[in-house]
């Protein structure tokens, strides 16, 4: 189990992203307009610049949503190979059945 401090912090990230994430798109977009004059595009860089660094989507990491393990988590599921393993064995999954050859 992760500590508890690590996963507010990461949900604390996931919810500014998703706060910041409309104005984020669009200073991204004036910065990377060619046809918008220079000093327009630095001024959106800037303004870029002042937004929370936790606003970033790139801060945000994948954690487990049963355990908040950071690594070895599978995406479409958001659960660690090792939760996903124990629901699978408890046949808490539907369909999903224990390998044996």
């Amino acid at each position: 189990m992760a500590k508890k401090s690590a996963i507010e912090k990461n949900n604390r990230r996931r919810k500014l992203a998703a706060q910041y994430a409309d104005q984020r798109a669009r200073l991204k977009a004036i910065a990377k307009d060619d046809s918008l004059p220079q000093e327009e595009r630095f001024a959106a860089r800037l303004k870029l610049a002042k937004l929370p660094r936790n606003s970033s989507p790139v801060r945000i990491r994948n954690r487990c949503l049963l355990t908040g393990r950071p690594r070895g988590n599978y995406r479409k599921m958001r659960i660690s190979r090792i939760a996903l393993r124990e629901l699978a064995s408890a046949g808490q999954i539907p369909g999903m059945v224990k390998s044996s050859w």
